[in-house]
């Protein structure tokens, strides 16, 4: 289990380098950054400040030295500053933690609850009436875009039924703003996931242990839930990681719909359209690292469910 864990832990350190040099390397080939700190066209700079915002920048030293700069005041937190909203990046990002954090958390959530029993109950009732129904669900939850399923969420339970409110982000936490955003993100993964659940559960309910389980009488519900569900997770498990993973690093799409001021709403309206490169380069750094971890977490998780995988 140890050489397991250190394995992975070099894969990682060696992923996070490989990653930030990449990022660094295509941020230096786009346009000169320093032309983003003059007026367009550069008129009325003399070359002496030229010359002192190139060293300002860290661009008089050579391309390694100023790799391994940037990668250590990224260690230390410092990001510098956005050049759009002339404040810190660490400051701009700070204030979109909780919106992302609180709509990640309740589409994951709504994810799991829905894919994985119904997964198992579309696996265990095949060929009936609800495993046509999983598979209507995952069906059009799939291929539906999210953008068309908050719109018409918001027509249908705001606008005509006036059940809840159209989107935005209250001051203080009301359940009823987070439903329909939370459930519009969750519903593809929800898909995604009882498919997943449905595929793994099916080939483990024909395998022979369940089989010798259930001639030796095991209860149905232990056979279906302990013995069958447990082995079918690998690749459930798999794709929640990397769910929650993709969520916590910004559903565009639905905060964009529902007007919610998260980290994928700025990343992409401030850093992209205003080419404030250092807010971009922070949001990318942000999700490399939350992919790569959650990648190291569900090794260490396949370790704990199959021990087989720690022998590997």
């Amino acid at each position: 289990m140890t050489r397991f864990l250190l394995r992975r832990l070099v894969f990682f350190f060696v992923a996070i380098i490989g990653s930030t040099a990449i990022m660094f390397t295509l941020s230096h080939l786009s346009a000169d950054p320093r032309e983003l700190y003059v007026p367009q066209g550069g008129f009325g700079v003399t070359r002496e400040q030229w010359e002192a915002l190139t060293v300002r920048l860290g661009f008089d030293k050579p391309a390694i030295v100023q790799y391994f700069n940037w990668l250590g005041k990224m260690v230390r937190g410092d990001f510098g500053d956005s050049l759009s909203l002339m404040q810190p990046v660490n400051k701009v990002l700070a204030g979109k933690w909780g919106a992302t954090i609180q709509l990640a958390v309740g589409g994951w959530i709504f994810a799991i609850l829905i894919g994985v029993p119904m997964g198992v109950l579309a696996a265990v009732k095949r060929a009936t009436l609800w495993d046509y129904v999983g598979r209507g669900f995952a069906l059009f939850g799939q291929a539906l875009p999210s953008f068309f399923t908050g719109v018409m969420a918001i027509l249908i339970f705001a606008v005509w039924l006036q059940w809840l409110p159209a989107g935005t982000r209250p001051d203080k936490f009301d359940i009823k703003y987070y439903i329909l955003p939370c459930v519009v993100l969750g519903w593809p993964a929800s898909a995604a996931i009882m498919r997943l659940t449905r595929s793994s559960m099916l080939e483990i309910l024909d395998s022979e242990y369940i089989k010798f389980a259930r001639a030796k009488g095991v209860a149905e519900w232990r056979v279906i839930w302990r013995h069958g569900l447990k082995n079918a997770l690998i690749v459930p498990l798999t794709s929640a990681i990397f769910l929650l993973a993709g969520y916590l690093s910004g559903a565009l799409v639905v905060e964009i719909v529902f007007s919610w001021p998260g980290i994928g709403y700025v990343a992409a309206n401030r850093a992209v359209f205003d080419n404030d490169f250092p807010l971009l380069l922070a949001a990318v750094m942000f999700y490399v690292v939350l992919y790569l971890v959650a990648a190291l977490v569900a090794d260490v998780a396949y370790a704990f469910i199959d021990p087989r995988i720690r022998y590997q």
